[in-house]
């Protein structure tokens, strides 16, 4: 069996606030193929962005591994983690606070390029002109700035820029979660487009599971910063065997509105991550939970060919 393109393994992240630890991550390992797009879903808090922002040492990971195409990111150092950055790059979920006002639309997309030493200024700016035509932006764009443009087109001058480096791996941080939801299907339809035509790995990051549902191959459900399930996506939506993805699953509204669904409403908030419950993380809000999940963490375990699950019952129906 190949190697993965991606390697996640136990990674952590923890913060110190006030004398008081925080868990933000625990225990994450995945993997992702080449060409392969992983969703990874979760309430807010659950750690989405953390993971995305790990994986590009956007932060720096307070414990763990992240391989990339068989190099170890999180023990190279600051010279040669510049030099692997244009092959992984990042969409950020706020197209308005993502791009500089005072700096016209060719000047973003050329600052990576500029930074990495690409060609001359004519050269990048004809890069710049043929990642706007790829996100279907005129090409004379370059000489407006940030303001002059819509919530979409926004978002898609963020994609080019993203692309301008020719990156291999792109974690998409909740990118549609900001724009009106009539602008939604285009610019998921455009990322799906570009990932097809360019061979992009990607990880899609979003609390949105219908938008994941259409995006992704696999699914990865976050809790609190721990791994409830992972499965190819068609498995995951058709019988999913964790009970927090069933109760996110049953709050998808279903297009059919004389469709009778088991809604699954969960109780209270994501707890902190300052004190977080022992033994299963959810067993807080979970309807299935027994006095037993209190005592230890649930191991991420394979109960079915590419199916994994954190939890002890097997006698769910």
């Amino acid at each position: 069996m190949s190697e993965p393109f991606l390697s996640v393994r136990d990674l952590e992240k923890h913060y110190t606030s006030r004398g008081t630890k925080l868990t933000i991550l625990q225990g994450i390992s995945f993997d992702i193929g080449k060409g392969e797009v992983v969703g990874l879903v979760g309430e807010s808090g659950s750690g989405k962005t953390t993971i995305g922002r790990s994986i590009l040492r956007l932060v720096e990971p307070s414990a763990g591994s992240v391989r990339f195409d068989g190099t170890e990111i999180t023990g190279l150092s600051a010279s040669a983690m510049r030099r692997t950055r244009p092959r992984m790059q990042y969409i950020f979920q706020d197209p308005f606070a993502s791009l500089s006002p005072r700096m016209t639309i060719g000047e973003i997309l050329t600052e990576g390029l500029k930074i990495q030493g690409v060609g001359a200024r004519k050269d990048r700016l004809e890069r710049a002109r043929r990642a706007l035509e790829q996100v279907d932006l005129p090409a004379d764009a370059i000489n407006r700035y940030a303001h002059e443009f819509s919530g979409g087109q926004r978002q898609r001058i963020g994609i080019a820029r993203a692309l301008t480096l020719g990156p291999e791996f792109i974690v998409a941080d909740e990118p549609v979660s900001a724009l009106d939801v009539s602008i939604q299907a285009q610019v998921i339809n455009l990322l799906r487009d570009l990932q097809q035509r360019l061979g992009l790995t990607m990880l899609f990051i979003s609390h949105d599971l219908a938008v994941v549902e259409y995006i992704c191959d696999r699914v990865i459900v976050l809790y609190l910063g721990r791994i409830m399930e992972v499965a190819p996506s068609a498995d995951l939506y058709a019988t999913p065997q964790h009970p927090y993805t069933r109760a996110l699953l049953s709050a998808i509204p279903s297009p059919d509105p004389d469709a009778r669904r088991d809604r699954q409403i969960l109780k209270g908030d994501i707890p902190s991550p300052a004190s977080p419950p022992s033994g299963c993380v959810f067993r807080t809000r979970c309807p299935y939970a027994l006095p037993t999940c209190g005592e230890a963490v649930p191991e991420l375990r394979e109960v079915a060919p590419g199916r994994f699950k954190a939890c002890i019952r097997d006698d769910l129906d």
